[in-house]
């Protein structure tokens, strides 16, 4: 049997010089700008996205992969090893049908295959630092059962907070109420969001100003790490600065010993905007 592989999709914004050194295949999401379709992490970056983003005269929209490109991923890497297991890890299904097309993609595989695909119900970092995860024991030799029990540890382990300037882009996007958007349009209000057992976009709380948001994150944090060791990932849209802020204050607060960083993709960002900062903290 050979080793364990591992596909995600490009919510994941794990970095392609990771994705490529691990070997983990990547399924694109799509960003639509009018007419114009773009895929994510492919012909369009997280870079590029936000110049494209603050020029457009309306907002972009999503789409998932069809379940032909997910069955056209697992068929080349059932013909470079019929015998390796796959491991195939996804946004959330409560945000996205892309869990969906690729569990129908496993109905249309020309021959048996021992293909796992989890439903992560988690966006971002918070799903991708278990790619990451399980690509580096896939490449140690560990089980496809060994590499799952450590997914889930991990998604047991893991908090993420992100923090918006606004709720517009997620009103607008469907992922969350009017009510909550009107609400976090007052002056100098930073909503700070989360992901709930189910995979749900959650408005934690709404602080009015930066550094108070920032410290609120902290409290919420120290409730289910307290002193333990901590790896945490930082990621940031557009501008590090403040991500760099909020680093900075966790550093000092939590046991930190391992520490990454990374951008907020295109299809992320067009739901939580330019000017979001985001922790994923996990138990070591």
């Amino acid at each position: 049997m050979g080793k364990v592989r591992i596909v995600t999709d490009s919510t994941a914004d794990i970095p392609e010089e990771i994705r490529q050194r691990l070997g983990i295949s990547m399924v694109p999401l799509k960003v639509l700008f009018g007419e114009e379709t773009f895929l994510d992490a492919v012909t369009i970056k997280s870079e590029g996205f936000y110049e494209k983003l603050a020029q457009a005269s309306a907002l972009p929209t999503t789409s998932q992969p069809s379940p032909v490109e997910f069955s056209d991923v697992y068929q080349r890497l059932l013909e470079e090893d019929a015998e390796a297991p796959i491991i195939s890890l996804h946004l959330s299904a409560a945000l996205s049908g892309t869990y969906q097309s690729a569990f129908i993609a496993q109905s249309m595989l020309e021959e048996e295959a021992d293909l796992t695909i989890l439903d992560s119900k988690s966006a971002s970092y918070g799903f991708g630092m278990r790619v990451v995860k399980a690509a580096e024991m896939a490449q140690a030799g560990e089980s496809k059962e060994r590499i799952i029990e450590e997914i889930e540890r991990l998604a047991n382990g893991t908090e993420l907070y992100f923090l918006v300037d606004t709720l517009e882009y997620l009103q607008k996007g469907g992922r969350i109420g009017k009510a909550s958007a009107l609400i976090g349009s007052i002056l100098n209000i930073k909503p700070i969001l989360s992901l709930d057992p189910d995979g749900v976009v959650l408005a934690v709380d709404k602080v009015r100003g930066t550094k108070k948001a920032m410290a609120r994150i902290v409290e919420l944090l120290k409730k289910t790490y307290g002193d333990e060791p901590v790896g945490m990932t930082m990621a940031y849209s557009l501008h590090k600065e403040t991500a760099g802020e909020l680093y900075e204050l966790l550093k000092s607060q939590f046991n930190v010993q391992a520490v990454s960083w990374t951008t907020i993709g295109a299809v992320i960002g067009t739901h939580t905007g330019p000017g979001t900062s985001a922790v994923f903290m996990y138990r070591m």
